[in-house]
């Protein structure tokens, strides 16, 4: 599988023809929590034709106006920010765009870090993974219930789940989010958590600026684990495999990933969320 091609749009934007005309869509990259201080926690924000999609949301002013209920111990080790500004509802005003028009939010996978903003967008609809709304919300094991934040889902977010099927792109298991964003697509990523999802969001070209992204998650924490001429810092590895839940899939899912950036090299960026350098830098 493969989205149909996009019309061209103006640089920074892809577009789609619908009844003869063309959409424009603008992707734009965002730090929504610098963890530590050092470790930022990129999402998307897609100008789709309907409205704004996000993809994850980072941390949350409720995060940030109670840390301790919202987030729980384990905000002694992320020390996530505590400036508003940080937060996706402020970088979109910061854009010159209105939050009221995100109608769409599409989680890679519910780690505290990734889903805190979504009480900034209560009338949004969230996508998710069958597997990732069964194993953190439905009925989470020992492990996901220690893991996972209910706080920050305790305003009844409005979730739509998915299943894959047969469907495929690049080898990977895919999921249509086409009525979502025009061309997006659920990626399958297994390892960091059951049911963990990449979101590839197309572009209109070769273009740096109108390229496609596909936003990994936490599939990844460094470019160099894709790229053999990039060094790894010696702590990453180690720290993927100690909070992945599928360790064994996090080679497979590397490999695959590795070789799709390589196959795509002019045309798609593949980001994550917390690894600053590589295309779309923050």
């Amino acid at each position: 599988m493969r989205p149909e091609p996009l019309a061209a749009g103006r640089a920074g934007d892809t577009g789609k023809r619908v009844a003869g005309t063309v959409c424009l869509m603008r992707i734009h990259q965002l730090n929504c929590g610098t963890m530590a201080g050092i470790c930022p926690t990129r999402i998307l924000v897609v100008e789709a034709p309907d409205g704004l999609v996000l993809v994850d949301t980072g941390i949350g002013l409720q995060d940030i106006a109670d840390p301790s209920g919202r987030l729980g111990p384990l905000r002694h080790v992320l020390r996530p920010p505590s400036d508003p500004a940080q937060t996706a509802v402020r970088r979109i005003e910061a854009l010159g765009l209105d939050p009221r028009d995100v109608r769409h939010i599409v989680l890679t996978h519910f780690d505290m870090d990734h889903i805190g903003g979504l009480a900034d967008f209560p009338d949004a609809s969230v996508h998710v993974t069958t597997p990732a709304l069964t194993w953190a919300v439905r009925t989470p094991r020992f492990i996901e219930k220690r893991r996972y934040r209910r706080a920050q889902l305790s305003h009844g977010p409005r979730f739509t789940e998915y299943e894959y099927g047969t469907e495929r792109w690049e080898g990977f298991r895919v999921l249509d989010l086409g009525h979502v964003a025009p061309g997006m697509m659920f990626v399958d990523l297994p390892g960091h958590a059951v049911g963990h999802a990449g979101v590839f969001v197309p572009g209109g070209g070769d273009d740096d600026d109108n390229r496609d992204v596909l936003h990994a998650g936490d599939a990844f924490y460094h470019r160099g684990q894709l790229d053999p001429d990039v060094r790894v810092p010696a702590l990453v590895p180690p720290a993927e495999r100690l909070v992945a839940l599928e360790p064994e899939a996090i080679a497979m899912t590397h490999s695959g990933l590795a070789a799709l950036a390589r196959r795509r090299a002019d045309s798609l960026d593949v980001v994550c969320a917390h690894d600053p350098s590589g295309p779309g830098g923050l």
